[in-house]
Parts: C-alpha cells; sequence; structure tokens
C-alpha cells in the first residue's frame, strides 16, 4: 500500500502551489530547442590524481543532459569574474556537480558563488536561468543560501534509498509530471544512489530561517539516525537539488553497493534531466557567434577512460 504522501500524490494530480509560490515562468513565448547547460568543473581529488589536467567533469554528467537534448559547455575553475559573467550570457542552465572538495574555499566553490549571484540577479530581473545541484552541488547551494556550514556526517557513502516524499511533494515544479509509476517506484524501492559523506538534516535546515524560506522540502532519507533533505527546489527560483545521483545510473559502472541500473532507475535518471533541460530551453542566452559556441562545447575535449578507479568510468580533464 502506498504512504499517505505518496497516495496524496498519485491522486492530487501534483496540483500547483498558491500564486506567487513558484519560480516565475519565462516571459519568452518561444522555446529555446538548442540548449546548452554549463557544468562547473573542480579540482582532481587527492586520491585520483591525473596526468590529463588538475581540474575534471565526471562523463557521467555531461551524458546525463546530453540525453535528455541539450550541449554541455565545461565551466572551468580558476576563471575571473568578467568571464564567467560573460559565459553565463551565453548558456541556458548551469549544472553543479557531486565531488569531493571543500564547499567553503575551494576554487569549485569560488566559481559557484559568483554563478548563483548571477542565477539570482537575473531571474530577478525576469531573465529566467535555471540551476541544478547533484550531491556536493546541493551541499554547496545550502552554504550559498544560508551563508554558513550547516552539514552533518551521514552513514550514506554507498547505499541505495527510496524517497520520503513530504507533503510539498504534490505542489512540487520537478516532480508535476512524473509517471505515476515512477513516483511509486521512487517511494518504495531502493533506487536512488546515494554517495556522500555529509547530509543537510532536517533538524539543521528547520532552525535556519534563511533555507526555510528559500527552499521547499520534497523528500528526506534517513541513515537510520539523521533525518536529512535529498530533494528540495526553491520557492521563488528555479533551483533545484538532489542529494542522490541520477546520473549514476544509466552512466557509471563501478561495482559498489548503493549503483542501481534498474529499469525504474533509468527512467528517473532521464525524467530528472528531461525536467531540468525542459527548464533551460525558457532562457534565451546564446553565444555572440557560432564559431564562439562551437569552441566552447564539450565536443573540443577527450572523455578518458579511467578503468579501475574508485569514482567514475570516464572523466574530462582541464588545466
Amino acid at each position: 500500500m502506498f504512504g499517505p504522501v505518496l497516495a496524496l500524490l498519485l491522486t492530487a494530480g501534483l496540483c500547483c502551489g498558491p500564486p506567487g509560490s513558484e519560480a516565475a515562468p519565462s516571459r519568452h513565448l518561444s522555446l529555446n530547442y538548442r540548449p546548452v547547460i554549463g557544468i562547473l568543473a573542480q579540482e582532481n581529488h587527492p586520491r585520483d590524481p591525473s596526468p590529463h589536467g588538475t581540474s575534471y567533469i565526471a562523463a557521467s554528467y555531461v551524458k546525463y543532459i546530453e540525453s535528455a537534448g541539450a550541449r554541455v559547455v565545461p565551466i572551468r575553475i580558476n576563471r575571473t569574474e568578467a568571464e564567467y559573467e560573460k559565459l553565463f550570457n551565453s548558456i541556458n542552465g548551469l549544472l553543479l556537480p557531486g565531488g569531493d572538495v571543500d564547499i567553503q574555499s575551494s576554487l569549485f566553490t569560488q566559481a559557484a558563488k559568483i554563478f548563483y549571484k548571477l542565477v539570482l540577479k537575473a531571474n530577478d530581473a525576469g531573465d529566467f536561468f535555471p540551476l541544478w545541484g547533484t550531491c556536493q552541488g546541493l551541499q554547496q547551494l545550502t552554504v550559498l543560501t544560508a551563508n554558513k556550514f550547516l552539514l552533518t556526517n551521514t552513514h550514506t557513502a554507498s547505499v541505495a534509498l527510496p524517497l520520503a516524499f513530504t507533503p510539498a511533494a504534490q505542489s512540487s515544479r520537478l516532480f508535476k509530471h512524473f509517471p505515476k509509476n515512477l513516483l511509486a517506484s521512487l517511494s518504495q524501492e531502493n533506487i536512488t544512489a546515494n554517495f556522500h559523506r555529509w547530509s543537510l538534516s532536517l533538524q539543521n535546515f528547520s532552525s535556519d530561517a534563511a533555507l526555510k524560506g528559500f527552499y521547499k522540502i520534497l523528500s528526506t532519507n534517513t541513515d537510520g539516525k539523521i533525518e536529512f533533505i535529498s530533494t528540495m527546489e526553491a520557492y521563488r527560483y528555479p533551483i533545484y537539488a538532489v542529494q542522490w545521483h541520477p546520473e549514476k545510473t544509466p552512466f557509471e559502472w563501478i561495482d559498489k553497493p548503493g549503483m542501481v541500473h534498474s529499469s525504474n532507475a533509468v527512467q528517473v535518471s532521464f525524467h530528472t534531466a528531461s525536467f531540468f533541460v525542459s527548464e533551460a530551453r525558457k532562457n534565451q542566452h546564446k553565444f555572440s557567434s557560432p564559431e564562439e559556441e562551437d569552441n566552447a562545447l564539450i565536443y573540443n575535449y577527450d572523455a578518458h577512460y579511467k578503468k579501475k578507479s574508485f569514482y567514475f568510468v570516464q572523466a574530462y580533464y582541464f588545466d
């Protein structure tokens, strides 16, 4: 039997929330069917160095975005604010990926902070621009929004879990168009891949006014002792974040507990990617020329097969 929250999700049609509670739609009548998503690179992990570069993007994130009909531009770290602002005005969405860097002092964090401010400024001005955070990306967003570190250690380093939907999920933009059978699977099956040591506990979220006023909690999970946020979206902005890894299911094959490749898990991955890309289609940013766009795309870089790496099957590297 479905739980009361899931039953509400399946029967209420995921109705819209009260006026003013959702991110404003794009003012543009036409959609952009050539969306380009920026993915932020990060410093190599000390235990996983590479001769190919000092920063990386896991190829699974690139494939994840491409699977839903968008192209990818790598955003390299240690660039100037002016360079980042120019790039922001050329891309149609931003993904902050998972990883393992210091989310208070890393170059990844410095760049994320610049883009976060640009995202808020653009949307406040009516320029619809979506932002997605996965795992470390969710954690980074909590630090940027609360302006402090509120994370807690959890025993979730390699485990697959079902989502515990909150009542707010019924009015969420993220889950609005999910098929009912996938909502049921998400609620009942261990199909969300968790590979994190830090989490935002429900207790810490609830005690912080900045986070409570900014994000709607869509689902939680527990490691048996601590309940933590696993899915959330902003009230007023097209900002979305998951603590779990939808990109790993179809594209990562490291043999570890928590790695799920079932049909339902793969479909969930596609629907999350499709939702985010559909948000990016509402943005009309573009490069100054086709040549500039071509030179920026991920196609200019090689994905390196990492074989026995304990993190990713493939990765792109940058100096």
